[in-house]
C-alpha cells in the first residue's frame, strides 16, 4: 500500500437545511486500503440562505436566475467554511455534497456551483456523487456505507452505524473480519424520516427552529394514536426498499395531529415513533453506533435505546467515527475514492445495475 499522505477536505449540507458541516481529513494511502483520520471539523449556519434554500426543497416556484443565485451564494458560504476550516492550512483535494433539493430517484438535484470553489483554493473539488448511481439504475443513496466500512476495519464487532439525520439511514455488516474489508458483506439503506419531522413538530408545535436537546420531548409523553399512525408511515418508509426524499417529510401526520395533541406529546410522540423504525432496521447488529445531529436529541436516544434492547446502544464517537462530523469526514473519504477511480456505491445498497459499479463524481480542475 502507498503512504501516500492527502488532506482532503469534506462539506455537508444535510436535508435539514441547518448549515454547513466541513471536516479536514488526513488519508494515508489510497483506495480501499486508505487509512482516514479526522484533523478537526466546524460547523457553520446558513443564515438567511437558509430559508431560499428551503423554499427550492420545498419544491416551491423559482426563477432560473434564484436557482443560479442560491448554487452561487452556496459555494462562497462553502469558501468562507473552508477558509475557516483550514486556518492557513493547505489541502489537496475538496470534496463538496451541495445541497439536496429534490431527490426522487431517477432525478435528485444537489445543488451547488463548485467553480468558485476550485479557484477561491487552487485544488480540485469533486462534486454530484450520487449522478453515476442514479444513471445506473440505483437510488443513488445511501452512498456512505463504503466509509463506514473503511473507518471501522477494526471495530471488534459486528456494528451497525445509524445516521440521524434529516432521514436516517444505517449501515450493517462492518467491523473486524478475518479477510479485511470486504465491500460484498456492507449493507445499508434509508430508514425512514428522522430530523425532519422532528424539526418540522418543534417549528409547527413549539415554536422553535428545533427542541433544544429533546428537552420539551423528554417533558412530554407518549400519545397512543399518534403514535401508531407515525409508526404506520415509518414504517412503510422502511419496508419500501427506496432512497427517501422529496414526499416523505411525514407533513401530513403532524398537521392531523397538531391540534391535537399537546406541543411536548407531539414531541415525545415523534422522538418514540422514529426511535422504534431505527431499532426494528437494525435489530441483529450486535452494537448499534449513533451518529448526525439527531444524537443531540437525548429524548430520541432514549427511544431508540429502549427499542434496541439487547444490542448494545453507544455514540459513534467511542468507536473512533465523529457523530458530529461523521458526514464530512465521509464525503472527504468519498471524494478521495472518487480520485483513486475507486467505486463508491455498492449494488447491494443502492440497486444499481452495473457490474462493476460505475465511477462516480464530476469535477472541476482549478
Amino acid at each position: 500500500m502507498s503512504m501516500e499522505r492527502r488532506l482532503v477536505v469534506g462539506c455537508m449540507t444535510g436535508t435539514s437545511i441547518d448549515g454547513i458541516d466541513a471536516a479536514l481529513v488526513a488519508i494515508e494511502g489510497r483506495g480501499l486500503d486508505q487509512r482516514p483520520l479526522i484533523v478537526r471539523g466546524i460547523s457553520r449556519p446558513l443564515g438567511s440562505l437558509a430559508s431560499g434554500l428551503r423554499e427550492a426543497a420545498d419544491q416551491r416556484p423559482l426563477t432560473a436566475a434564484r436557482f443560479s443565485e442560491l448554487a452561487h451564494e452556496l459555494a462562497m458560504a462553502h469558501v468562507r467554511a473552508i477558509t475557516e476550516l483550514l486556518s492557513g492550512d493547505r489541502c489537496d483535494l475538496i470534496a463538496v455534497h451541495g445541497q439536496t433539493i429534490v431527490h426522487a430517484p431517477p432525478l435528485s438535484w444537489q445543488i451547488i456551483n463548485p467553480s468558485p470553489i476550485a479557484h477561491h483554493f487552487g485544488v480540485p473539488v469533486v462534486y454530484d456523487m450520487r449522478a453515476a448511481d442514479l444513471s445506473s439504475g440505483g437510488q443513488g443513496a445511501p452512498i456512505t456505507p463504503i466509509t463506514d466500512a473503511i473507518l471501522l476495519r477494526e471495530y471488534p464487532s459486528r456494528a451497525a452505524v445509524v445516521n440521524l439525520g434529516g432521514f436516517c439511514n444505517v449501515t450493517t455488516g462492518v467491523g473486524r473480519t478475518e479477510r479485511g474489508l470486504d465491500t460484498a458483506m456492507i449493507g445499508g439503506r434509508d430508514v425512514c424520516a428522522c430530523n425532519h419531522v422532528l424539526d418540522t413538530v418543534s417549528r409547527a408545535a413549539l415554536h422553535q427552529p428545533y427542541d433544544e436537546g429533546g428537552g420539551h420531548a423528554l417533558a412530554g409523553s407518549v400519545d397512543p394514536e399518534a403514535l401508531d399512525g407515525l409508526l404506520a408511515i415509518l414504517n412503510e418508509q422502511s419496508m419500501s426498499g427506496r432512497s427517501l426524499g422529496t414526499g416523505d417529510e411525514v407533513s401530513g401526520w403532524i398537521e392531523a395531529h397538531l391540534t391535537r395533541v399537546k406541543p411536548n406529546d407531539l414531541a415525545a410522540t415523534a422522538c418514540a415513533a422514529i426511535g422504534r423504525a431505527v431499532a426494528e432496521s437494525v435489530r441483529d447488529a450486535e452494537t448499534i453506533l449513533l451518529a448526525g445531529g439527531g444524537t443531540r436529541n437525548m429524548a430520541l436516544v432514549k427511544a431508540i435505546r429502549l427499542a434496541a434492547v439487547p444490542a448494545g446502544v453507544r455514540f459513534a464517537d467511542e468507536a473512533g467515527i465523529s457523530s458530529t462530523y461523521r458526514e464530512p469526514v465521509a464525503i472527504a473519504i468519498l471524494g478521495s475514492l472518487c480520485q483513486d477511480r475507486v467505486p463508491i456505491t455498492l449494488p447491494q445498497v443502492t440497486g444499481g445495475g452495473s457490474v462493476p459499479p460505475p465511477l462516480s463524481g464530476c469535477w472541476v480542475l482549478p
